[in-house]
């Protein structure tokens, strides 16, 4: 059987267990005691062994198989948990992840893991732990010696390619035994001639129920039982209207209905997407033509299409949400990495991790975070010996959040180090060229954020693995500009810093408050207005030069979308203000006139590195005129 067109399916779901295994070495490093995620470790390894034996990828499965073995002394007694048993772990769990990459590349040659196997072979030797003279065996010993078990299986509803996913069940469960008898045939296996259900004899010394684990564990398998001869002739028929779920529950199959999903590429739902967009400008269009022509029944159909394609244009867009989990799972181990390597005691926490973003969103914002984290334990937390002359607690404490905030999304990363040192800011910024006035003494938070994000700026003397190129901030105020949103900056001398990310759910779709300044219309993403108002002389005021609004007691920054867009100064009219938030910041933007609220399609572009770009994108109006969408960010 070819199984090279499997490949991707294998690599999605290996590196889902690679993630839980690096999540799960964390947690037994804090309970070293803790046999469940022990357990877990052992169950997720033994899973990617059997997969990539399936494969034909030897040297993944000679890896996993030694680590396999190191666990298994550890669940026997016969070792115990210690930090070089932690780092070898950890060590092969990056070593599988660059290896199952080579070997789907059709690249197995190159993988090299030598030096590795040795390590973990040589841990696995060494002479085992005493084991208390009263003290069970982990593993029970069935009471079928080598007697025939029957193993039915049922794989989910909406397994795709399940000819190979029972081939792979197959082959684990002659991992436990001997396969001597299969109904169907392999060959209807392997062609996918079946429905769903399958059966096998099985000897094996296995109890029944770590055969069932064991069989659930390679994926998409909605229910196995397993029953010695015996047991078959006691055994009443299973219910069909209910179905076993890892956890043993009965779940009715109207429950099972609304928990099944399939796998889509990504780029599929980019198609869709685009075409909603496509569909949203036609939708404006027929709406103005329909309002021309005044004929009532054209009228109302074209309302009927236009809700129908705004519940279109949610569903996909929902459909393209992914919890924030699947990137953030990745830091916790990074972060005990980085602290490691620099001698830092750091506790690291996360919350909301069930918000939602656009799956595109998602996977521009890891590169981001992993700077901010970084530069959080090299260039935040001072050394033990400095905290504790500080009177701080021995450990730093590093934080990393999601929040919803109406139709955006703020990730926080903070900790309770020293702070960003404006002074040694300043030092360098002089140093470097970027500050020539010589009589000034601090930076504002503002000039702080600007100084901080200039390309190649650094505050570090020497350049190491984690920073001191000075690229990490800089990455960062550039990517999230380039994705419509923003970055503030909150640090305090010995305190510690939080830098905040303000982004939008979906990089696809935003509504947007269209302004008319001068012959041109401007797009402002709405989640950013918080009202508008008609300018009137009593808003106005000057203070040192500066126009300011006041409103309602308030005295905000007021700029004119004229002179920004370099557009000829208004006569003497009416105008109108929008007044944009940001965080804690407000300001008012004057505009001429202001033209409705639309849908729009955006079409980044990327902004200007260290720079403040006035414009994030562009897109096309519903009556197919351009327009540019303002970046709210560069003028907060």
């Amino acid at each position: 059987m070819d199984l090279s067109r499997y490949a991707e399916l294998f690599l999605t779901e290996s590196r889902e267990h690679l993630s839980a295994i690096n999540h799960l070495l964390l947690e037994l490093e804090r309970t070293p005691g803790a046999s469940e995620p022990l357990d877990a470790i052992f169950r997720a390894v033994h899973t990617i062994k059997g997969m990539s034996a399936t494969m034909g990828y030897g040297p993944v499965a000679e890896l996993t198989h030694e680590l396999e073995s190191l666990l298994d002394r550890v669940r026997r007694g016969e070792s115990r948990i210690s930090a070089p048993l932690l780092d070898v772990s950890f060590a092969t769990a990056d070593a599988l992840e660059s290896a199952i990459d080579l070997a789907v590349a059709g690249r197995i040659d190159e993988i090299e893991v030598t030096q590795l196997l040795g390590r973990l072979r040589a841990l696995a030797s060494d002479k085992p732990a005493r084991a208390k003279a009263n003290g069970k065996k982990r593993r029970a010993t069935s009471d079928n010696g080598e007697a025939g078990m029957l193993v039915r299986v049922r794989l989910a509803p909406d397994t795709q390619l399940s000819g190979v996913r029972a081939y792979l069940v197959v082959k684990r469960a002659e991992t436990l035994g001997t396969v001597h008898s299969l109904s169907p045939s392999i060959e209807a296996l392997q062609a996918g001639d079946f429905d769903r259900k399958f059966s096998l004899r099985l000897n094996t010394h296995e109890p029944a129920g770590a055969v069932e684990a064991a069989l659930r564990s390679v994926g998409d398998v909605e229910s196995v039982s397993a029953m010695s001869g015996s047991e078959e002739n006691q055994t009443t028929p299973p219910n069909p209207d209910l179905h076993v779920d890892p956890v043993g529950e009965a779940l009715p199959r109207e429950a099972l209905r609304q928990q099944q999903h399939i796998r889509i590429e990504l780029r599929r739902l980019d198609t869709l997407m685009n075409l909603i967009g496509e569909l949203m400008i036609t939708r404006g269009r027929l709406v103005e033509t329909a309002a021309a022509a005044g004929d009532l029944a054209v009228t109302e159909a074209v309302s009927e299409a236009s809700r129908l394609i705004s519940q279109l244009q949610d569903e996909i867009m929902m459909s393209r949400m992914v919890p924030v989990h699947h990137v953030f799972d990745r830091f916790p181990r990074l972060v005990r990495d980085a602290a490691r390597s620099l001698g830092k005691n750091v506790e690291f926490a996360m919350s909301g991790k069930e918000i939602e973003l656009d799956r595109s969103m998602l996977d521009e914002i890891g590169d981001p975070i992993v700077h901010l984290l970084r530069n959080a334990v090299d260039h935040g937390f001072e050394t033990p010996a400095e905290r504790e002359a500080a009177g701080k607690p021995a450990f730093g404490k590093l934080t990393l959040s999601a929040a919803r905030e109406r139709s955006s999304v703020t990730v926080r990363v903070s900790d309770d180090g020293r702070g960003i040192d404006r002074v040694r800011v300043l030092a360098k910024a002089r140093e470097q060229g970027f500050v020539t006035d010589a009589a000034k003494t601090e930076l504002t938070d503002e000039e702080l954020i600007r100084m901080i994000a200039r390309p190649g700026f650094s505050t570090k003397d020497q350049v190491t693995d984690l920073s001191g190129r000075g690229v990490g901030i800089d990455a960062v105020y550039s990517r999230v500009r380039a994705l419509g949103g923003s970055v503030e900056i909150k640090t305090a001398a010995g305190q510690g810093t939080t830098t905040i990310l303000r982004l939008p759910i979906t990089l696809a779709i935003i509504r947007a408050l269209l302004a008319r300044v001068h012959d041109e219309v401007y797009a402002i993403p709405l989640t950013h207005v918080q009202e508008t108002v008609a300018l009137t002389p009593s808003h106005l005021k000057t203070v040192r030069g500066q126009e300011v609004l006041l409103m309602r007691g308030d005295v905000l920054p007021l700029v004119r979308m004229r002179t920004l867009a370099s557009q000829p100064v208004a006569q003497d009219g009416t105008a109108h203000v929008i007044v944009l938030e940001l965080g804690e910041r407000r300001m008012g933007l004057v505009v001429d006139e202001l033209s409705g609220q639309q849908d729009i399609v955006v079409k980044h572009f990327d902004a200007v590195r260290g720079g403040a770009a006035l414009f994030s994108g562009a897109t096309i109006l519903s009556d197919g005129s351009p327009s540019l969408i303002v970046d709210v960010g560069s003028l907060l």
